[in-house]
């Protein structure tokens, strides 16, 4: 027998569910408003079961085909995603028939499994939009050409076929209702703000600091258009021009750069000030944020980072870190006077930020109120979760059946 609960299948490929916290996030949403949830992902590691429970949501994992490069492993690992995920969501489908379908890009690939599914069951089609995929791609190779034509091609497909399309901020839903035509009435912006009451300063990292007087932190994916480079050149700057050998820096992360930014480290001299964490959890991100002084967001000025929100911003902000960052329109949006902005893309002026702000401590722990006080307030997740769970209530027909809030 099925549960009565309306029933909602998100798939995710670029992460898997533990550590993506926007879309853990979105879930525990639906599941404290009555729903039930699956997802379908692939594998943190080679040892983790078909299948198991986070929160209370239920995860569906598959392997994921060997890390890809050049466009014709990059087509593969999507072929090969696209379909263990479509045989996963039969699966699903078989134990608990779903409702409502979430696609999570990158990539712009599951709106041909959607539609299959709307054909089939009549299921309805969200597109959560984490990402501009041809605003990455030139950021990525600095160039349009066939393959951007084709990321548009899917882009516009994937809009059309939604019959709602989540955005993550006021950029990405103008390029929604702009090149994508996207009904305002099925268009809503949900900030990958932390959950306040779960994202904290507490518990210190053991270590973390190494006996230096500042930290200064960084938290996301390491690929060759994140800028961790820039903040490597920011860092020898720090160290090695200024002499300011009391300060350490904690990068937290993994991403298809890591190798060679770790080879950089060392052909700079800093490997004593300068430490890679590899890819850890929430809660391993929160002991370092808690240990740290000061959060950087150095990624480059271009149209793909102008219109994004750094999910790091927002975490530095909720661990009251002041921000040192890029000079963006959206992140300037998120930080407010968190943050300390560099215009350009040069990496001694970064560098002398960070100084500026660690040598000022007043500044910097009024920085991490005001940043603290967003998150809680302003661009609370509370506010994005009813948001976002009034979609799901308005596609299920929930919403003309649940009671007015008095």
């Amino acid at each position: 027998m099925h549960s009565a609960a309306p029933h909602v299948l998100v798939i995710i490929q670029n992460l898997p569910f533990r550590i993506d916290r926007r879309v853990r996030s979105e879930c525990r949403a639906l599941t404290d408003a009555g729903y039930r949830v699956s997802v379908v992902c692939p594998q943190e590691n080679p040892d983790e079961p078909a299948r198991f429970q986070i929160d209370e949501t239920t995860v569906h994992s598959y392997a994921p085909p060997p890390e890809s490069r050049g466009l014709a492993g990059y087509v593969r690992e999507f072929v090969v995603c696209w379909w263990r995920t479509a045989r996963a969501s039969g699966r699903v489908h078989r134990d608990a028939p779903f409702q409502v379908i979430q696609a999570c890009n990158p990539p712009d690939t599951y709106w041909l499994l959607a539609v299959l599914w709307r054909l089939r069951r009549g299921v309805r089609f969200v597109y959560d939009q984490h990402d501009l995929c041809p605003e990455v791609y030139i950021a990525k190779f600095g160039r349009r050409g066939l393959l951007y034509r084709a990321l548009l091609l899917l882009e516009r497909a994937t809009y059309r076929s939604a019959d709602h399309v989540i955005s993550t901020n006021g950029s990405y839903q103008q390029i929604a209702q702009g090149r994508g035509r996207v009904d305002p009435r099925r268009s809503s912006v949900v900030m990958s703000t932390p959950d306040a009451g779960r994202m904290r300063r507490g518990d210190l990292e053991p270590g973390a600091r190494d006996q230096a007087k500042h930290l200064v932190a960084y938290v996301g994916i390491m690929g060759t258009q994140d800028g961790v480079d820039r903040l490597l050149a920011a860092a020898e700057h720090v160290v090695h021009h200024c002499g300011r050998t009391d300060v350490r820096f904690a990068l937290l992360g993994f991403g298809d750069a890591l190798e060679d930014l770790r080879a950089d480290c060392t052909r700079r001299g800093l490997d004593p000030w300068v430490q890679f964490t590899g890819k850890v959890d929430h809660v391993a991100i929160g002991r370092w944020l808690s240990s740290a002084d000061l959060g950087v967001t150095p990624d480059p000025p271009n149209e793909f980072n102008d219109r994004s929100t750094m999910n790091k911003t927002l975490e530095y902000m909720a661990h009251e870190l002041p921000v040192v960052a890029t000079d963006l329109t959206e992140t300037q949006r998120s930080a407010g006077d968190a943050g300390r902005y560099v215009a350009g893309t040069d990496p001694a002026a970064l560098g002398d930020a960070i100084l500026e702000i660690l040598d000022d401590p007043d500044r910097a722990r009024e920085m991490g109120r005001i940043g603290r006080a967003r998150i809680v307030g302003e661009l609370s997740w509370r506010r994005q979760a009813e948001t976002y769970v009034g979609v799901f209530d308005r596609l299920t027909g929930r919403a003309d059946a649940l009671p007015e809030k008095l």
